[in-house]
């Protein structure tokens, strides 16, 4: 279902489902939202409201390339919860995505329902995370066959000595399981990425996590925070971190999955993100 941003672009969404609405926001950053599927059937608890990001999928190229920015995403957003006729909208960020939640909840947080954070990314909040942290994720896959090729991989991209191959390499990294059927999923995946958009996502100007922050010490909603425990670019401790900067912030760990746990573990992942929604 197409409308449009202030700027003329069009938007696209697509709704899945029955129940309340929850609008998805994708991560990649700027991928449009088909990976994240029916989200291992939350569709049977919820209307999922799919975005595509301007410059994705569905969702028109806008005339200025500089909207792209994260923080410019936000007018996006509320332009969407406008459309719906929400006046408090629940939002699901997965990854990259949910740095556009963050910069939404400090914008709008009367606007705003409850917030389901899936593996999200930490930088407009400024949680740092460190190699050591991600590696010692990594050593638990060990006993993959895979793993000695994709640990070589990692500790030349984390020595800044990535070559052709390295980051192709450790995607296994980014799943709880790697088998044909994942890495058929990752291919196609990668296959939607708008390159010149999620460039521009992080362009300066585009996070300020101080302010971030201090907006959302002070949003009164429920926010549950999915992480994966074999989760490589997000480990649980720095995932907790972000639960921390909520004042009804709640950490819930899904064992063995990894950046898309949904993928890994539909069963599991639906049940987590079940008993999120009706916190």
């Amino acid at each position: 279902m197409p409308l449009h941003a202030p700027d003329g672009t069009l938007l696209a969404y697509r709704c899945i489902g029955a129940g309340a609405p929850l609008v998805c926001v994708p991560g990649g950053p700027m991928l449009p939202a088909d990976y994240l599927g029916d989200l291992g059937g939350l569709s049977d608890h919820a209307e999922l409201v799919l975005v595509d990001p301007r410059g994705s999928g569905a969702s028109g190229t806008p005339a200025d390339p500089a909207t792209y920015r994260c923080d410019r995403l936000v007018d996006d957003l509320e332009t969407l919860r406008l459309h719906l006729g929400l006046d408090r909208v629940a939002l699901l960020g997965h990854s990259a995505g949910a740095n556009v939640v963050f910069r939404y909840a400090e914008r709008y947080p009367d606007r705003v329902d409850r917030l389901v954070l899936v593996t999200p990314s930490t930088r407009a909040v400024g949680v740092e995370i460190s190699d050591a942290a991600r590696s010692e994720v990594a050593r638990s896959r060990s006993a993959e066959p895979w793993y000695d090729a994709a640990a070589a991989a990692l500790a030349r991209v984390q020595s800044g000595a990535a070559g052709d191959g390295d980051w192709a390499a450790i995607t296994p990294f980014s799943y709880g399981r790697w088998d044909a059927e994942v890495a058929a999923y990752d291919a196609a995946m990668e296959a939607l990425r708008n390159a010149v958009a999620a460039q521009a996502f992080g362009a300066d100007g585009a996070f300020e996590p101080p302010a971030t922050r201090a907006a959302l010490a002070a949003l009164d909603v429920p926010v549950v925070v999915i992480a994966g425990s074999a989760d490589v670019g997000n480990p649980v401790d720095a995932m907790s971190e972000v639960a921390g900067l909520f004042p009804r912030g709640e950490l819930v760990v899904q064992e063995g999955a990894g950046h898309f746990p949904w993928v890994d573990d539909p069963a599991s992942f639906r049940t987590l993100a079940v008993r999120a929604l009706s916190r």
